[in-house]
C-alpha cells in the first residue's frame, strides 16, 4: 500500500536554518530514504517551496485566487514523502525514522493512485 508521509515544520525555523544544517538534516533523512530508493519502495519526496510561494484557489460559485494558504498555524506543509509500506505500522517507523531528532510532524494517509484512463493502481 501506498502512504504520503507529509512532513509539517515550523517554516520560519526551516527556511532560516543555514544551508549547512538544512544540508545534515537531508543527509540524516538520505539515511532512511536511500535504502527505499534502492528497494523500489520510494515513490517521491518532495520538498515544497515556502507557503508564501503558495496560490490559494478557494471553490464556489465565483472562485476566488488568493496569495498564500492563510493557514492559522505555525507547522506549515512542507514536504511529501511517497512509500511503498505492507501496513499502516510500518509506515509509522518510517516516519519516526526520517524525523528522529527533529520537531518534525508527520501526517500519515494512505494513497490511491490514479492512472490515465479512470485506471486505479
Amino acid at each position: 500500500m501506498l502512504y504520503a508521509l507529509l512532513c509539517y515544520h515550523d517554516e520560519a525555523a526551516v527556511t532560516s536554518r543555514p544551508k549547512e544544517e538544512d544540508d545534515a538534516v537531508i543527509a540524516k533523512r538520505r539515511k532512511v530514504t536511500d535504502p527505499l530508493a534502492a528497494s523500489g519502495k520510494l515513490a517521491a519526496v518532495i520538498r515544497l517551496m515556502p507557503t508564501t510561494a503558495a496560490t490559494t484557489v478557494r471553490m464556489g460559485r465565483d472562485p476566488v485566487v488568493l496569495d498564500g494558504p492563510f493557514a492559522e498555524t505555525k507547522e506549515a506543509l512542507l514536504g511529501v514523502y511517497v512509500v511503498d509500506c505492507p501496513s499502516l505500522e510500518h509506515a509509522i517507523e518510517l516516519a519516526r525514522q526520517i524525523g528522529r531528532e527533529e520537531k518534525v510532524v508527520f501526517e500519515i494517509r494512505p494513497v490511491r493512485r490514479f492512472e490515465p484512463q479512470g485506471k486505479t493502481a
